[in-house]
Formats: C-alpha cells, sequence, structure tokens
C-alpha cells in the first residue's frame, strides 16, 4: 500500500466517531479511540439472538495464533497475575525482568518469586552519552542477555510505554533458544500492538500479551501462550472441566463478555489492509513532533530515541519542560487550547523506569502519543500553544513553519 494521502487520513478519521468533534486526542497509549464500527458489533450482538461470535478465531488470526492458545481477561495486568499463578519452578531457579517495562509485567513474577522462593535477577539499561542534545535513551544489550543456566523465565516489553523505543524481540528470542533453551519469554506488547503488526510464531515467543482497547477496540485485553509454553501451565480450572486451551488452564470459567469480543473483527478488519500505511503515517507525525521539540534547544528533554525512524520508536514521545513541573506544563496547554489539545502527565504505571533508571519523581514526564488517526495540522495546533505557553511565539526560538510539513 502506498503511504497515506490526505485523502486517506480522512477516510481513517471518519472511520471513528470520537473524532468527528473539536478534541485532538494525543493520549492513545492511555487507551485509543475506538471504531464506530466495533460500537455497532457489541451492538448487534446484544440485541440480536443466536450470532454465532466470530472474534475468537478473528483474534487469533491477528496475531498468526490458534483460538486454543489465545485467552481474553479485563487487563493485561489481571491476564499477567493469572499466567503467574499457573506457573511453578523449582527453588533457587532464576526469574530475569527489567526496570523498563510496565508493573503488570514485574508485579506478578515478583509474587510469585516469593511464593516458589525464586531468584529475581534484573536486566539493567545503560544510559549511553546523548547522541543528541537533550536526548535521555536508556538502552538494553539485546545482544548480551544476562542469562544463567537457572534462568527459567524473561520478562520483558515490546516498546515502552514512556520512551517509544522498540526491542528486538525476534533476536532476543534466538539469542535465549540458543543460550538457554529451556527459557520462556514473556512479552508485553501493550504499547507496540497499535502500531505494528504482530506475529507471535515469527517472534518466537513463549507469552505475549496486548489489549484490544488501546488497539481501537473493545475493553478486553488477550494473553497468548505457545504450544510449548501452555504445556507447562497448571490448570486453575475446575477439576472436572477441560484443561486443553489457553481459556481452560488460566481463563477462570470467565467466559468474558462476548459481545466485546464480537466486536474485535471490527478492529482487523480496519488494520489488516491498511498496516504499511499506518506504520508511514506515524513516521511521518513521529519525525514532525520530535522535530519540532529538538528545534527547542535546551528548553526540552526528550526521553527516548530522538529520530523518528520507524524502525525504533512508536509515536510515543515523553518530554519534560526546563523549569515546568509536567502536571503544570499540561495544565497550561489545556487552558491555552480551552481543552482540545488532549495529553497526559505521569509515570505510567512505570514507575521503575521513570524514578530509578531516568531519575524523574511522581511528577514524571509530559506524554505525546499519538496513532495513524492523527495529523499533522493537530501537531501544528499542539506546537503552537506550546511556543505561547512557553513565551516564545514570535520569539525566533523554535522551528519555523516550513518545517511543519514534510
Amino acid at each position: 500500500m502506498p503511504p497515506f494521502t490526505p485523502e486517506d487520513v480522512g477516510s481513517v478519521r471518519a472511520s471513528f466517531p470520537a473524532l468527528s468533534g473539536e478534541y485532538i486526542f494525543f493520549n492513545t497509549a492511555a487507551g485509543s479511540q475506538v471504531l464506530g464500527s466495533v460500537a455497532d458489533r457489541v451492538r448487534d450482538y446484544l440485541i440480536t439472538p443466536n450470532l454465532v461470535n466470530d472474534g475468537y478465531k478473528a483474534a487469533a488470526d491477528f496475531i498468526n495464533a490458534s483460538p486454543d492458545e489465545i485467552v481474553f481477561g479485563s487487563s493485561a495486568t489481571q491476564l499477567l497475575h493469572n499466567l503467574s499463578h499457573a506457573l511453578s519452578f523449582s527453588p533457587e531457579d532464576e526469574i530475569l525482568l527489567c526496570p523498563l517495562d510496565h508493573e503488570s509485567n514485574i508485579a506478578p513474577w515478583l509474587a510469585l518469586a516469593a511464593r516458589q522462593n525464586l531468584k529475581i535477577r534484573w536486566w539493567h539499561p545503560q544510559l549511553p552519552p546523548e547522541d543528541q542534545p537533550g536526548c535521555v535513551n536508556p538502552k538494553l544489550d539485546l545482544t548480551n542477555p544476562p542469562i544463567s543456566p537457572k534462568t527459567r523465565l524473561i520478562c520483558l516489553t515490546h516498546t515502552t510505554n514512556i520512551l517509544g523505543t522498540i526491542h528486538d524481540i525476534k533476536s532476543l528470542s534466538a539469542t535465549i533458544r540458543l543460550l538457554n533453551p529451556q527459557t520462556l519469554l514473556c512479552v508485553d506488547g501493550v504499547a507496540h500492538a497499535p502500531h505494528r503488526r504482530i506475529d507471535v510464531k515469527d517472534l518466537g515467543v513463549d507469552f505475549y500479551v496486548f489489549s484490544w482497547y488501546k488497539l481501537f477496540g473493545p475493553r478486553i485485553s488477550q494473553l497468548y501462550a505457545g504450544p510449548c509454553a501452555r504445556a507447562q501451565l497448571q490448570s486453575m480450572g475446575h477439576f472436572f472441566n477441560p484443561a486443553e486451551s489457553l481459556d481452560d488452564k488460566i481463563g477462570l470459567a470467565g467466559g468474558w463478555c462476548q459481545e466485546l469480543i464480537y466486536g474485535i473483527p471490527a478492529v482487523v478488519e480496519h488494520l489488516t489492509p491498511r498496516w504499511e500505511g499506518v506504520v508511514d503515517q506515524e513516521e511521518r507525525l513521529q519525525s514532525v513532533l520530535l522535530g519540532l521539540l529538538a528545534a527547542l534547544d535546551g528548553k526540552i528533554t526528550i526521553y527516548g530515541e530522538w529520530c523518528g525512524d520507524a524502525k525504533v520508536r512508536v509515536p510515543t514521545v515523553s518530554f519534560r519542560v526546563r523549569g515546568w513541573k509536567s502536571k503544570d506544563f499540561v495544565e497550561a496547554i489545556e487552558r491555552e487550547t480551552n481543552g482540545r489539545v488532549k495529553l497526559s502527565w505521569g509515570t505510567y504505571y512505570s514507575v521503575r523506569l521513570a524514578k530509578e533508571v531516568l531519575g524523574l519523581g511522581d511528577d514524571g514526564v509530559v506524554r505525546v502519543s499519538l496513532a495513524h488517526y492523527n495529523t499533522v495540522e493537530e501537531i501544528r495546533l499542539f506546537y503552537t500553544a506550546l511556543l505561547k505557553v512557553l513565551g516564545l511565539e514570535g520569539s525566533g526560538n523554535g522551528a519555523r513553519k516550513s518545517d511543519w510539513k514534510i
């Protein structure tokens, strides 16, 4: 598919009822806008008798899995806690965790280690010298994970929800198989799934979790477990029930909201023919935004990759403004735009990343998280408000208007 044209963007935006108003949504990482077709399918399921729910197959196909390899739940956090109760290791076995992760992929494993007398090891990122002034960019050496013969589980995010950095999970998986084939790999894909096609078989992961409500769909999350990993899980279900599929084992007979699952095929139908255009549009958006922020020499610190290359990051851009608390800056932008621009501040359940790695406090960062339905014009409006808030409008400090287009 060729790059998005203005007409393509207009067509995409028309698919999201919430975008018909005046608001500009820069908070996709907290929860995306929902496709109108998803809402239509949810409604249809609730009022139409005897519908066959094709959502299970669509959800599995979306990540190149089979229906017996997936389970639904209320959140990634809940699903990973369920998973942690179904795994059993030997005392002194090791779990490798990373402070770059959302707490949902840390807390369940700390609790598991406490229950089973396991050892926790931490995979700490490096803070290389600034490759761009005003940029703090922690990085993991994925070619040399700190695995030992006792490592049984490695947990890592596919894309960090603050930095926007993409980890090469496929390469990491291959390295793990060479170093210790017994080691399982559990990947949090919540911040990655809205921006890239996922193929769990190609990635080589054992567990993969993501949330449909951050993927333009219903308020439901999904966990994958590969065949070998699933065989190692103890069933949490009733003793008289089947214990073959992942849903049998850790679904807790929840029978998750069928109407929400029925809405999933609408997301798949929207994204499947558009992935190339999605990546191209988002690369355009993040390149414009990062270029504008970088032009504010000495006034902005960007956390994560400073360049807009879609190979290394997604359009989740976090920063701090010199002399400002993140909360105060966000509120100032809201006032300047009469509440039109919706962005956010905080540590986003990645407290270890924010505090231990980046050295920040509870105030965290300002986060602008974009999707393929956002536009350069929206970024322009935000940047104009930013210049006014910082008292830079007309001062010559900041990017030229000609830089707003590529």
